[in-house]
């Protein structure tokens, strides 16, 4: 019962080619155009580097309306202020820049507008 040839396979069908998948659309159907990376909607979900006081990274503890330099860069070009979510001051140095600028613009060393 001894056989030395091998089992013969069974002959496999060829497969049919698959057509490419279509791109998706926008709102997660096909349609044309590109597909945009970060899922539907195009939205990519990301953490930010979260901003650091410059003031108390350079060790400012009080910000007086004499420090011109420090306060004007707080401050857009016409004078106003910016505000934490942009500069990412703390709430003490934003209040301290607050009143300082306040100061200044009593003073006439600032703009209002």
């Amino acid at each position: 019962m001894e056989n030395n040839e091998p089992n013969p396979k069974p002959a496999e069908a060829p497969k049919p080619a698959q057509a490419a998948p279509a791109p998706m659309h926008r709102e997660g159907g096909p349609g044309p155009g590109p597909r945009r990376p970060g899922g539907p909607g195009g939205r990519r979900h990301f953490a930010p580097r979260r901003k650091v006081c410059r003031l108390c990274a350079e060790h400012i503890d009080l910000v007086d309306y004499k420090q011109a330099q420090i306060i004007k860069s707080f401050c857009t070009d016409t004078g106003k202020m910016l505000s934490r979510r942009i500069t990412g001051a703390c709430a003490k140095h934003q209040r301290q820049i607050m009143r300082a600028v306040k100061i200044n613009r009593n003073l006439s060393l600032m703009p209002y507008n």
